[in-house]
């Protein structure tokens, strides 16, 4: 263990004793959100995504140490374990590594090799690959295992037993692997070509004839290369130099002039042609699609995390408008804090008439509810709702503006388990509405009901290892439901369910918990909740708020564990614990420095990163990190495509980030794409490195294809 810790450590740039600390709270049941929290002290202040990294790696070199335990264990019952090679084992550095060393130790099925060591052969294999000095010329060797018996005709029979042998204890080398597996990394080419002579025009016809080089393969070319195959569009191989290759077979197995020189020549081509080609090229591959998925995976985190972290529009009334052609456009108009107040059903695309009639009924509703923000779905009929979403602002008049909200996963939402328990009175379209509404007021609250992955940020998702992403989703989600926090009296139970130490039992008995007794009105009462016991209390309590209790310390970020202390420190300073209630504490902050914070501290019994987490929350309690964002873009007219004109400089939001660019959302139902080369005047390796979702962006137009309805944009300000 102490291995791991050290190589954490030097990996992550930390300082072991904080490693180890982080290491010690994982293994005690704490959750990343409350080690990140509450535990500053004992780790630096690492931020989440750094525990969450360190978390991965920590269960990677477990995994690796358990199976050079199994490998060892394996060999040694073969009574084949020497020291050397169990120091080997002990060495290698990747699961690839152990793998190659296991090779020759492993069960295999039964090869060619296999059936010629059957026949008695191996021994003529392994006199020819010893190339002594005394070694035979092969066939002259070959003569004395001809074996009738055993099914070895001639000498000749023999010798081709003797070649698999030995071409399966070259494929086997690990030393050899290593360094082929190095060579590709240097010179491998990934090639993709289509797989019919006069292919269609697809969306692959990039890759029709498409080759690079391994070490500059792109993740989104990877997932593209591989989809295409498995759609039967193209046919895809690794290249590797073959002359090369059979250099590096022949300089790691040939020992000066022998007679078996040619012999072996032979045996180590047979040996890359038969095993080790086929079988890199698909370690290559799988290497490739590993990393290209890793990539994917963190660039849909990456992507979620701003998506969910959006500005609320709070304390304002909102419509919802899901549109559609068929079933018209669905209405709903919901309060400040997200109550259903009223729902229609209205058809905009039908006519000229029954769309005056759809302003004259919006109309109407906005009247009676004083509604401030209409939310409009993307998806079908989207134009034309935002079209006439224009004329009926202009027809009220007033501080209504609207906003295009991606409505991604609202019907898989709308369809659910959840939705039926949380509005049984409407049907599926009406609560879509619903779910757009609420997505603009608190998109947090509403999109943690929805699988992550339905939610459309990212690319390929439906491509990656379903349980390798649920992980990384889950926990950008965790982290972004736990910096907000989460009102104890009114959160829904799933995003309940994503506050650290909770789960969805527990969450679920919390709602039925306030149900039945009514309001919370004390963070102790959590512990009355039916299976959430003292070590999901410590874990949970710092980061749900009960505004209706009566110990402002409660309404707040500070641990129950630290309000001992907070009222201490408001003591130490010359304030009360009403004084915090009623937010009178302007000169907290100063009054902690003048004494000085290492010395405060340590009087009251605890870090000094816990001393200033304490002091900002009782200087702005229930603060939502989410305030400090730019608000999100609202508009009150429409643009059409054929408007767009290049040089036309536009501002827009951000609705997507990928490996080769953005797509940011200007107004016209069509998101523009700003290429990579488009986004800096310097050098990026990747979009990411400037953009999130979610950012206000500032792009002038380069190019338009009504036809294709295709936007080109640039960050660049034209000269």
């Amino acid at each position: 263990m102490d291995d791991i810790i050290r190589l954490l450590a030097a990996e992550l740039g930390q300082p072991e004793h904080y490693v180890n600390n982080v290491v010690t709270l994982l293994d005690e049941g704490n959750t990343i959100p409350f080690i990140a929290r509450y535990r500053k002290e004992m780790h630096g202040a690492m931020d989440d995504s750094v525990l969450r990294d360190l978390y991965d790696r920590l269960n990677y070199l477990r995994n690796l140490d358990k199976r050079r335990e199994e490998v060892k264990r394996s060999i040694e019952e073969q009574g084949k374990l020497t020291q050397e090679l169990a120091a080997a084992i002990d060495a290698a550095g990747t699961l690839a590594e152990v793998e190659d060393l296991y090779r020759p130790y492993k069960q295999k099925r039964r090869t060619r090799a296999t059936m010629a060591k059957e026949k008695g052969l191996e021994p003529l294999a392994l006199l020819l690959l010893a190339q002594g000095i005394d070694c035979p010329e092969p066939l002259a060797a070959a003569q004395d295992y001809v074996n009738h018996d055993l099914g070895v005709e001639t000498a000749e029979e023999a010798l081709q037993g003797a070649n698999d042998i030995v071409a399966e204890i070259i494929s086997d080398d690990a030393d050899l692997r290593k360094a082929l597996r190095a060579l590709y990394d240097r010179e491998g080419l990934l090639v993709s070509q289509a797989k019919e002579e006069q292919p269609q025009d697809t969306v692959y016809r990039l890759y029709y004839d498409f080759r690079t080089p391994l070490a500059k393969a792109q993740g989104h070319q990877v997932l593209a290369i591989n989809r295409g195959e498995r759609e039967e569009v193209l046919k895809v191989k690794v290249e590797l130099d073959r002359l090369k290759a059979l250099q590096y077979v022949q300089a790691h197995f040939i020992k000066g002039v022998s007679p078996a020189a040619d012999f072996l020549k032979a045996a180590g081509a047979d040996a890359w042609d038969r095993l080790l080609e086929p079988s890199m090229e698909r370690e290559e591959r799988g290497l490739l699609t590993e990393q290209a998925n890793e990539g994917a995976i963190h660039m849909f985190g990456a992507n979620l995390k701003p998506l969910l972290m959006q500005p609320p529009v709070k304390g304002k009334v909102a419509m919802g408008l899901d549109p559609g052609y068929r079933n018209g456009c669905k209405v709903a108009v919901v309060d400040p804090t997200g109550k259903v107040l009223d729902t229609a059903v209205v058809y905009p695309t039908f006519g000229q008439r029954q769309k005056q009639e759809a302003i004259a009924a919006l109309a109407k509703l906005i009247k009676k509810h004083a509604v401030e923000v209409i939310a409009i779905g993307n998806g079908t009929a989207s134009k034309e709702t935002e079209m006439m979403t224009a004329e009926l602002l202009k027809v009220v008049g007033g501080n209504v503006s609207y906003m295009v909200v991606s409505e991604a996963g609202a019907s898989v939402y709308s369809a659910s388990k959840l939705a039926a328990e949380e509005f049984p009175q409407y049907d599926v379209n009406l609560r879509s509405a619903v779910s757009i509404a609420r997505r603009l007021q608190d998109p947090l609250a509403e999109l943690v009901k929805i699988d992550p992955k339905a939610i459309g940020v990212g690319q390929y998702q439906h491509d990656m290892p379903q349980a390798r992403l649920d992980e990384t989703l889950s926990g950008v989600v965790e982290d972004c439901v736990n910096a907000v926090g989460a009102d104890l009296n009114t959160a829904s139970a799933p995003l309940l369910s994503h506050v650290a130490g909770l789960n969805a039992t527990t969450a679920k008995n919390i709602v039925l918990y306030r149900e039945e007794n009514g309001a919370f009105t004390a963070r102790k009462q959590l512990l009355k909740v039916p299976k959430l016991g003292p070590k999901a209390f410590q874990q949970c309590a710092g980061f749900l708020r009960v505004p209706e209790s009566r110990d402002p310390l409660d309404r707040t970020g500070v641990h129950p564990e630290s309000y001992e202390a907070a009222a201490a420190l408001l003591d130490a300073c010359g304030y009360t614990v009403q004084d915090a209630a009623e937010g009178q504490l302007g000169l907290l902050e100063a009054k902690v420095k003048l004494q000085g914070e290492e010395a405060l501290a340590q009087r009251l019994g605890i870090g000094v990163p816990t001393l200033r987490d304490v002091v900002k929350e009782l200087m702005k309690p229930g603060r939502d990190p989410r305030d400090e964002l730019p608000a999100p873009q609202l508009r009150t007219d429409v643009m059409d495509m054929k408007d767009l004109k290049p040089g036309m400089e536009l501002t827009g939001t951000v609705r997507n980030v990928i490996d080769f660019g953005a797509f940011v959302d200007i107004g016209v139902h069509q998101d523009g794409l700003v290429h990579i080369s488009q986004i800096s005047n310097r050098f990026i390796q990747h979009p990411g490195e400037v953009l999130s979702v979610g950012d206000i962006v500032t792009v002038w137009v380069k190019e338009v294809d009504e036809g294709k309805k295709r936007i080109s944009l640039t960050m660049k300000r034209p000269k």
